[in-house]
Formats: structure tokens, sequence, C-alpha cells
């Protein structure tokens, strides 16, 4: 059996919108889970057609069914890609710096500067080093 683990197996998705509308209500429903379809117009046909659509919509709402209905968690699905949520991330490879490597800290500068050297000295020059290009 591939859904001897799964609680929501054999429960429409009909029966658990029904349930929690009668449950919480819709206002408290869309307090509870930010989905449009509960806030604007709401009704069971138009939540349904949503939720069918939208995989993540529908989790928040299975969840909040098995939470209120005191029902353990179902094992992790696995997301669009083909592969479970819980799979590690690789790491990102540090890219070496393009900045020179004389890098001045950002404090006062030298009062010996005349004002023909300020006006060809680019801005913050002294930061980021002279274009050689």
């Amino acid at each position: 059996m591939t859904q001897a683990n799964n609680p929501l197996h054999g429960i429409k998705l009909e029966t658990i919108v029904t349930s929690l509308v009668e449950k919480y209500g819709w206002e408290e429903l869309a307090s509870r889970i930010n989905i449009q379809c509960f806030k604007d117009n709401p009704s069971v046909k138009s939540t349904l057609k949503f939720l069918r659509k939208t995989p993540w919509a529908r989790d928040k709402v299975e969840y909040l069914y098995l939470k209120a209905n005191k029902l353990p968690s179902p094992p992790p699905k696995e997301d669009s890609r083909g592969a479970f949520t819980t799979k590690p991330r690789p790491s990102k490879a540090k890219v070496a710096s393009t900045r020179p490597a004389t890098h001045k800290a950002a404090t006062t500068k030298p009062s010996s500067s005349t004002a023909a050297e300020k006006s060809t000295t680019p801005v913050n020059a002294d930061i980021w080093g002279t274009n050689s290009n």
C-alpha cells in the first residue's frame, strides 16, 4: 500500500474544505491562511478549483485540517522538481574579489590634496582605486 501512512487517504478535498468552513468560518480561514479565495466572495466551489490548481495552497489547507482534527502529519512529499524538500542544497563556491588588493578604510582624507588634484581624481578613487583602462 502506498497510502498506508497518509492520514488524508480516502478523504475528499471537498470534505476537508467543508469541515474547515464549519469549524472556523471563511473569515477565520482567511486570517489563518492568506489565500484570496477565502477573502473575496468565498465559496466551496471556487476554493476547490483554486486548491486543485495550486499545490502550495492545498498543502496549507491539508495541514490545517490535520492540525484541527489532531491527526498525524503525512510523510514528506516530493516537490515539483521530483526531489524531496529535505534535500540539502549545494554550497556556493566563493568568488574571487575583483577589488584591488590595497583597500583603504574610509576614514579622513589627507589634508595635503589641492583643488586641482580633487578635480582630476574620480569620485571615491581612494576607496575603489583608479581605473587604468
